[in-house]
């Protein structure tokens, strides 16, 4: 190698070889550290130095220099510490770099050459022969005039900077498998295998507690490097044998405490770990015989063990007590991190199992109903406030909503489950969806004064929600929205584009921006597709947010009348949502099912006194030509007598019937024009009022009331 430049040189490459002729002699390597100065040995001695025991012969600074096509003209790596690392004259510099960093590298890299400034002390890994890797400062500039080119330097991390530069790595996601890939990862700088071992309640995101030591389990969580390991041994993503975690768990418990502890060599492991099944699944080959085991820790009382780190070597480079140090120092710090990951980790659980709870199930005989629900990035700062609720309304109605409440995790969560459960019930007792989003707005003003339970401290103002109440009998929808983005209808001819529903503010907006919400009703004959879901479904940074609907319309105006629901939805989201988003992905499709025409009748009759008989007569009518058993006639007969007779003697107007059948039974509705909440009261048995509500009481399976923009509607089913 080129360590001796000449003296009126002034490259980049040829001033670092000058500064490393100071402590490398001409023509011959750098003695390494330690009393032994063989070549096995100083390959040995290839992992980080004491920074207290640094002097010249630990000379951790090195130059390559390249052409323009990347390959390798000179090098410098004369220094014990780049053993490994073979930097052939000719080949590529990539060669030296870990796959997966080959294309950010090798961008850097022509950047320098095309902008001819340096680009200086990035963190890099370089591949050794062997596979293992050192960690360097690696700084490129460009080849001085008239050379060209390129000069890199790199400098093996200390122990002082490599902790610091680990530390920051770890830690900046919460996900527990990338938490600790990223450990193992920092900790590969101490050996030529790294691995991380949890706690199954770790997982799980369950309190870590003291358990009995037959009982624990571990599984792997990372293991670098990536190579092909033998038969056997423990991957990530697997469970450890019940052997193999009760003989960790003991050995790093000492004395009932956490301790790290070292088998410096092959004897010592088969000692501790015993049977060969054991040492299958451990050792990750014959190079490999000295380990050290490191506890992760969080401290209490007593303190609680998340796992074991384990880092392996060749035995011919035992373990010094002041890298045993470091590796205890590195572990003890980021331990917090593994725990704040099971934390998230739970929260994540807790929200999502609400959320999927809150899903529809089905959609009943008038509406097909599928919904899909893609949560947001493990990294993310936790699940979402997106919900979907469809159900059925005990007057026949479908109810759809979708809302998506403001922030992430616990706090949204239980806002979200509050709001739909309110929503749900409103919505049952015959309430309008303006009506329910007043409601909803005002319940989300006082949640933002809580000062206690799960939503302490969490603001939900700002909050969306759409509510749509599909009737099968007029095939009409009505719909409501408090700021939330708009459905898309397709029709039965295709085509597919957004309501024109008016704008409003989210719930809980300030008093002087309030108004009164608006209902929007449109036809959904058979066969019509609506479309409700959540900005994650259709914002993109890039695009304007009416494009991104735009390919919402186009990609639910592509779902064939005959192709499934929930795979349509899937497929949807699939072209819409293909990768890794920072928010979650919500959307329910409604395809529009109603009653046959020869399943209903409606008519419209004065309020008169003969309003009850003829009624009676053209129910009777009906029921005969539907064939209906004698009881559910009589029952059907009486019922609708006591309800036309109460429109006739408590409202004005005309009083609307209307008589469906369905498959759990009829159901009888009298509409008039009347205000008045009927309510079921306890009377003596010389009481003149509130029989007729007894009556209807005692022959239905269920009755209530819904209020119309003319006045309210009465309805009840009676079993078939």
């Amino acid at each position: 190698m080129d360590s001796t430049p000449s003296p009126s040189s002034s490259s980049p490459f040829d001033l670092v070889s000058s500064a490393l002729g100071r402590y490398i002699p001409r023509g011959g390597r750098a003695t390494p550290a330690g009393p032994v100065g063989t070549r096995d040995d100083r390959a040995g001695d290839r992992h980080v130095t004491d920074d207290a025991a640094a002097g010249p012969q630990d000379q951790i600074l090195g130059a390559i220099n390249l052409d323009r096509d990347l390959l390798i003209t000179r090098c410098n790596l004369d220094a014990p510490v780049f053993a490994g690392l073979e930097a052939r004259p000719g080949s590529p510099f990539v060669d030296l770099l870990p796959a997966g960093d080959v294309p950010t590298v090798t961008r850097r890299l022509r950047q320098v050459l095309e902008t001819g400034e340096a680009h200086v002390a990035r963190i890099q890994r370089l591949r050794r022969a062997d596979g293992s890797e050192l960690v360097v400062s690696l700084s490129i500039l460009p080849a001085a005039v008239p050379q060209e080119g390129l000069t890199v330097s790199v400098i093996a991390m200390a122990t002082r900077l490599h902790l610091y530069a680990a530390e920051t790595a770890i830690g900046t996601s919460l996900d527990i498998g990338e938490t600790a890939q990223s450990l193992a990862e920092s900790l590969l700088a101490w050996g030529d295998v790294a691995a991380v071992d949890l706690d199954f309640a770790v997982w799980t995101g369950e309190g870590v507690t003291e358990q009995a030591r037959g009982r624990i389990r571990l599984r792997r969580a990372a293991l670098v490097p990536d190579r092909a390991w033998p038969e056997g041994y423990v991957t990530p993503g697997k469970d450890l044998p019940s052997d193999a975690s009760r003989l960790l768990a003991q050995a790093v418990r000492r004395d009932d405490a956490p301790q790290a502890i070292v088998m410096p060599d092959r004897e010592a492991v088969e000692r501790v770990l015993g049977t060969p099944r054991v040492m299958r699944a451990l050792v990750p080959g014959d190079r490999s015989a000295g380990v050290a085991c490191i506890p992760l820790v969080l401290d209490g009382s007593p303190p609680v063990v998340l796992g074991v780190a384990e880092v392996w070597r060749r035995a011919d480079c035992p373990f010094r007590d002041s890298e045993l140090f470091d590796l205890q120092e590195l572990v003890a710090r980021t331990a917090h991190h593994v725990d704040l990951a099971r934390q998230h980790q739970r929260e994540h659980t807790q929200v999502l199992a609400l959320q999927r709870r809150l899903l529809p199930r089905t959609g009943g005989d008038t509406v097909e109903i599928a919904s899909v629900y893609q949560p947001a990035t493990p990294d993310s700062a936790g699940v979402g406030g997106d919900w979907v609720n469809s159900f059925p309304l005990p007057d026949g109605r479908t109810a759809l909503v979708v809302g998506d409440v403001v922030g992430h995790g616990l706090g949204a969560a239980a806002t979200m489950g509050q709001l739909s459960m309110e929503a749900r019930a409103l919505l049952s007792a015959g309430l309008a969806p303006d009506e329910v989003l007043e409601h909803l707005d005002e319940t989300v003003t006082l949640l933002d004064d809580s000062e206690s339970g799960l939503a302490a401290g969490y603001s939900a103002l700002g909050s969306t929600c759409c509510i749509a109440l599909y009737d099968p009998v007029s095939h009409r929808v009505s719909l409501s929205s408090a700021g939330h983005l708009p459905p898309v209808l397709v029709s039965r001819d295709g085509h597919a584009a957004p309501l024109a529903v008016r704008p409003h503010p989210g719930l809980g907006a300030e008093f002087a921006l309030r108004e009164p919400f608006h209902v929007h009703t449109f036809d959904a004959p058979p066969g019509s597709l609506l479309a409700l879901y959540t900005d994650g479904l259709v914002e993109d940074p890039a695009v304007p947010i009416d494009e991104g609907i735009g390919r919402l319309a186009e990609a639910v105006a592509a779902v064939h009348p005959w192709d499934t629901l929930q795979q349509a939805a899937r497929r949807v989201v699939s072209t819409l949502a293909p990768g890794r988003q920072r928010d979650d992905v919500t959307l329910l499709l409604a395809r529009m099912i109603g009653y046959r025409k020869e399943d209903t009748a409606t008519w419209r009759l004065p309020a008169r006194d003969d309003a009850p008989a003829r009624a009676r007569a053209q129910v009777s009518a009906l029921l005969r030509r539907w064939r209906t058993r004698d009881e559910t006639r009589d029952n059907a007969l009486l019922l609708v007598s006591e309800l036309v007779t109460n429109a006739v003697r408590f409202a004005t107007g005309p009083v609307t019937v209307r008589l469906i059948r369905s498959g759990n039974g009829l159901l009888c509705e009298v509409g008039d024009t009347g205000n008045g909440r009927p309510r079921l009261r306890r009377g003596g048995p010389l009481a003149d009022g509130g029989r007729g509500l007894h009556v209807v009481h005692g022959l239905t399976s269920r009755w209530g009331v819904r209020w119309t923009d003319t006045g309210k509607v009465i309805w009840a089913e009676v079993a078939r």
